[in-house]
């Protein structure tokens, strides 16, 4: 063990080794893996090795499929058997429901390139895996993606190939603490020594969060049991020539693979448990849990059912044993806002799907200060310090953990751990009838049911709530509709710097005083990190409004670009709320309410100014992501109620009526705006995105000029378009392919029903080449071919005389 290296990896499981590997294909390889014990010693050898390729985020999708295809290289540099099985495997549907769902599933994963996929009838998943009874089933997906492994081989392989490559590997040595150096790097302090690194990988698995604690850290991972069998030999796989595909039985929450000549059978329990909250003892070694077979009853009555000849065999050993698990069952990967050098790798529960994903991603963070994929669905600032409550990580670990073979809806609401933080107007609310959603633990209106017995049904296609949402459509574009706008994120920058930090922050130009612009900030890749409303409050004064949930990573991206002095950058979210109010009324409400002259003339589009409203004193810009005439609110949190009540009894003999989420997504479509995470996300571009036309490229600088000219001036890959699609009973979704005589040209990044304008609309992103308007394109609709074209024009005030004339 050397006294300092550039990067020391604490943890020696599949993420550590993977984290260290990747960082030496990049030429980093002064890198030490410090493990407590031995590798593979947490989770990794006691895994159950399978893995496949799909993901419900995309973007983590891709990196699983980096993952898979990675492990036959890994195998051959460094000559250790890895054990792996590329078997593929199948999804059983059990309902008529489930069966729809795998048709779209399929869809969806042919959009994603698996073309290798298809759907079997129950005979042909029978035929394919012997023991499975196909009694009650409507068939089955295959997706030859899948397959299983030597845990402990994989891990020692990837180990060995980075030590080939420099990595130091230090075993049965524990880290005891993490202190931050005056000089920058922190002093990694071990039971044999003191090791001074530029950078520390939290990669600790099942200790990861007693780690993060030592920098300060909370880290929202708790460990859970997870149990399962390997039986004796079977005949009817022993007689299998070959490999025998996987198989997850979807509605008995059990999943199958083959071990040696009998199976391994894992089960996720509808009743799961935690285990130190906290994390492992220092002390807890290589040890399994008795089995519980009283609890996880009902799971196993339903696989021994499914698959009968496990009636009649033995069980050669029982697994259980812990694994790490976050809210979402997605890893914690990235720098922390704050701690320079201290990076995430942990909260991996899925670790043979995502680990070189993970060790490629945070390999890239670390060299270049990117990862070079969008991996927010992955990225630690994803959860804020509300995520950290034991008591809400209890209750959203085990939703996971219980769901995790549930079919998801995407009109469905899930319930663990909320409320959690609510806005002053949310009694009132309830009161009026709102449905909520969440969103970055706040809860956020979705529709107002005036009905109070109403209950949502769960669907694949449209929703019975539509109705609602019509209505609140209605009232925007023909009286006022309002808008709860606490679920925007809102920074203040200020300094006597503040605006020549912000002209090379964001690539838009900035507003004069008094003035909001729409501003695209950057990567150095020229690949968007946000879409931003600047408002020009004084010349050394401005606010930025964002995405709720972005709060802790547009943070960290400021922060990590702040000057010495001059500037200060607050974030005023929780301290600031307010309403927007727009729709051909709008003016007349705000008229009754203020002194303030607000004729178009005198308060014109992209206009902000500090008035009187009633009684209380408000920031008013005149912007609205509706389409129509319309005003942005802002007050003290504290007045935030007090101004509702003031908008609610000005705007009640005019029309206006409250409105959610739902119905902004109809309004926004009809106008073919694009929104954060669906439109604009990491991945794309200002010229993709349509956000070129905000960006000043005559500007001397700011981060991500020189790549954004050069896409300017040699084209785009994709281009974001509106289309139409002859949709039935269900609306296109995000993710879902779009084909053009019979090839992939693109993919949907939202859908909703136009209910003004009476179209089922779409956002996507296609091949340049086939952006032609006349072109027939198909769209897969819950699994289902749907014809769809882009629209010539946007099909609602396509002048924008309402929003700007208004």
């Amino acid at each position: 063990m050397k006294s300092q290296y550039r990067v020391v990896v604490v943890g020696g499981g599949i993420v550590g080794v993977s984290v260290a590997y990747h960082l030496a294909l990049r030429g980093v390889t002064d890198v030490a893996i410090v493990e407590r014990d031995r590798l593979t010693a947490g989770s990794s050898w006691h895994a159950a090795g399978g893995f496949h390729a799909i993901n419900a985020d995309t973007r983590i999708a891709e990196l699983q499929r980096y993952t898979i295809g990675l492990y036959s290289t890994v195998e051959a540099e460094s000559g250790q058997s890895i054990g792996l099985k590329m078997s593929g495997g199948l999804e059983l549907a059990g309902t008529a429901e489930r069966w729809r769902w795998l048709k779209s599933e399929l869809a969806w994963m042919h959009s994603q390139g698996h073309e290798g996929a298809r759907l079997l009838t129950p005979e042909e998943a029978a035929a394919t895996v012997p023991i499975i009874d196909p009694a009650g089933l409507f068939g089955a997906l295959f997706d030859p993606e899948e397959g299983n492994l030597d845990p402990n081989g994989a891990t020692y392989a990837y180990a060995a190939a980075a030590r080939a490559r420099g990595v130091e590997i230090i075993t049965g040595n524990r880290v005891t603490a993490l202190d931050p150096r005056g000089d920058g790097g922190w002093n990694v302090v071990t039971e044999t020594g003191t090791i001074i690194a530029e950078h520390v990988v939290n990669a600790a698995g099942l200790w990861a969060r007693r780690v993060g604690r030592m920098v300060g850290v909370d880290h929202p991972l708790v460990p859970m049991p997870h149990h399962y069998l390997v039986t004796d030999e079977i005949q009817a796989v022993a007689a299998i020539d070959g490999l025998m595909p996987a198989v997850t039985d979807l509605e008995g929450f059990t999943y199958l693979q083959r071990e040696g000549d009998g199976v391994l059978l894992g089960i996720y329990e509808q009743h799961p448990v935690h285990w130190a909250v906290d994390g492992a003892p220092w002390d807890f070694g290589m040890t399994l849990f008795p089995e519980e077979i009283d609890r996880i009853l009902p799971e196993l009555q339903m696989a021994y059912a499914r698959f009968p000849v496990l009636q009649d065999v033995g069980v050669r050993r029982w697994v259980n044993g812990a694994f790490t698990f976050t809210p979402d069952g997605n890893p914690l990967v990235g720098p922390v806002d704050g701690l320079p050098g201290y990076w995430a790798a942990c909260g991996c529960m899925a670790g043979f799907s995502q680990g070189a994903g993970i060790g490629l991603a945070l390999a890239n963070w670390i060299v270049d200060g990117d990862p070079g994929y969008d991996v927010f669905g992955m990225d630690v600032a994803r959860f804020g310090p509300y995520a950290t409550g034991d008591r809400y990580l209890r209750a959203t670990t085990a939703q996971f953990y219980a769901r995790r073979f549930v079919m998801a809806y995407p009109n469905e609401e899930l319930p663990a751990g909320r409320p959690l933080k609510t806005t002053p107007c949310h009694e009132a609310f309830l009161e009026s009838g709102a449905r909520y959603t969440v969103n970055w633990g706040l809860e956020i209106p979705l529709y107002f049911a005036p009905d109070p017995g109403f209950v949502e049904t769960e669907a694949l296609g449209r929703s019975n709530a539509e109705p609602f949402v019509a209505a609140e459509v209605e009232a925007v574009r023909t009286a006022a509709g309002a808008y709860e706008i606490a679920g925007y994120a809102r920074y203040e920058v200020t300094g006597p710097g503040a605006a020549a930090w912000l002209d090379v922050l964001l690539a838009g130009r900035l507003p004069g005083v008094g003035r909001i612009r729409l501003a695209p900030m950057l990567g150095p890749a020229g690949r968007l990190v946000g879409d931003l409303t600047v408002t020009r409050l004084s010349s050394a004064r401005f606010w930025l409004t964002g995405s709720y949930y972005l709060q802790d990573w547009h943070m960290r991206w400021f922060r990590s670009h702040l000057p010495t002095a001059g500037v200060t950058v607050d974030n005023l979210t929780d301290d600031r709320m307010g309403f927007s109010i727009s729709g051909p009324a709008s003016r007349a409400i705000l008229e009754s309410l203020t002194d303030d002259d607000i004729s178009g003339s005198a308060f014109p589009f992209l206009t902000v100014r500090t008035m009187k409203i009633g009684a209380l004193e408000a920031v008013v810009g005149r912007i609205s992501l509706t389409g129509e005439l319309g005003y942005e609110i802002v007050v003290p949190t504290d007045r935030h109620r007090a101004l509702w009540d003031t908008l609610r009894d000005a705007g009640r003999p005019l029309g206006l009526r409250l409105i959610g989420d739902r119905a902004i997504d109809s309004l926004r479509l009809e106008k073919g705006y694009g929104i954060w995470s669906a439109e604009f996300r990491q991945d794309v571009t200002p010229g993709m995105s349509g956000l070129d036309r905000f960006v000043a490229f005559d500007k001397d600088d700011f981060i991500g000029r020189d790549a954004a000219t050069w896409e300017r001036e040699h084209g785009v890959t994709r281009r974001l378009v509106l289309l139409e699609v002859d949709a039935l009973d269900a609306d296109a979704r995000k993710d879902d392919g779009i084909w053009l005589d019979g090839r992939l040209v693109g993919v949907v990044t939202s859908g909703a029903y136009g209910h003004h304008v009476g179209l089922s609309l779409a956002l996507a992103y296609l091949d340049p080449e086939a952006t032609a308007v006349e072109r027939d394109l198909t769209v897969y609709v819950v699994g289902e071919p749907r014809s769809a074209r882009i629209l010539p024009g946007i099909p609602y005030d396509p002048l924008g005389l309402r929003l700007r004339d208004g």
